[in-house]
């Protein structure tokens, strides 16, 4: 399960009505599940663009991804106006805005704090740079990894983040660490520059009010999954 967890402060930003303006910052009130649709939309988009589709419909979208094309104009509509009645959605128009609303229409730095194997598997997936983020420094406190090369990337002490940081600009960190050392982690990510964190330790980090979390536990993903599960185990 992945759920969100924020810091006392709010977030203010402006919404345009009635214009095809975008407005890359969301209004506060844009439901989380709203943002998680529009990077599955995104990944069908690129996969659309890829095959050489030039346009498509609400239907054609729920084809593509299970998503109920009310749903998917619903999604669309806190962000402005998008297609043409009678024609559809451009593709490549729409995966255009679409990234822009969700900012990945630039790179974006992150940094890795945790060298094990959950974080080598991450710094690994080549699946990042298709969304234009890539891994900009990592990050160990293990005396043996420290100063060894994970492909291209040095990987430096946990210590030296915010001197590290200050030339990698990273501002997204994922936390690849052990529940006892997660905390003091995010605290030292956050005092590096680090502004959103996705932390896959089973604990709730306490962050400032600018900072946003996404918390992804695997152990949760399964029992859920184990629930659906019959219990005759022949079906």
């Amino acid at each position: 399960m992945t759920y969100l967890t924020r810091g006392k402060g709010r977030t203010r930003c402006a919404r345009a009505f009635g214009t095809p303006v975008l407005n890359t910052s969301p209004p506060p009130k844009v439901p989380i599940p709203t943002l998680e649709r529009l990077a599955t939309y995104l990944r069908t988009l690129i996969d659309l663009e890829a095959s050489d589709v030039g346009t498509i419909s609400s239907t054609d979208i729920e084809k593509q991804t299970g998503i109920n094309a009310a749903q998917f104009r619903k999604d669309l509509s806190y962000f402005g106006e998008f297609g043409k009645p009678g024609v559809g959605y451009n593709v490549s128009e729409l995966q255009a805005r679409i990234a822009r609303i969700l900012k990945i229409d630039q790179h974006q730095a992150i940094m890795v704090i945790g060298a094990g194997n959950l974080g080598s598997a991450l710094i690994g997936y080549p699946g990042l740079g298709e969304h234009k983020f890539h891994i900009a420094a990592v990050f160990d406190n293990d005396p043996a990894k420290i100063g060894r090369m994970h492909g291209l990337l040095p990987i430096h002490a946990e210590s030296d983040m915010r001197h590290v940081n200050l030339s990698a600009g990273a501002r997204i960190a994922i936390l690849c660490v052990p529940a006892q050392a997660a905390q003091h982690v995010a605290d030292e990510a956050i005092a590096a520059g680090a502004r959103v964190i996705l932390n896959f330790a089973p604990v709730i980090l306490k962050v400032p009010g600018r900072v946003t979390v996404r918390n992804v536990s695997f152990l949760q993903e399964l029992a859920v999954l184990s629930y659906h599960l019959s219990s005759d185990p022949n079906k």
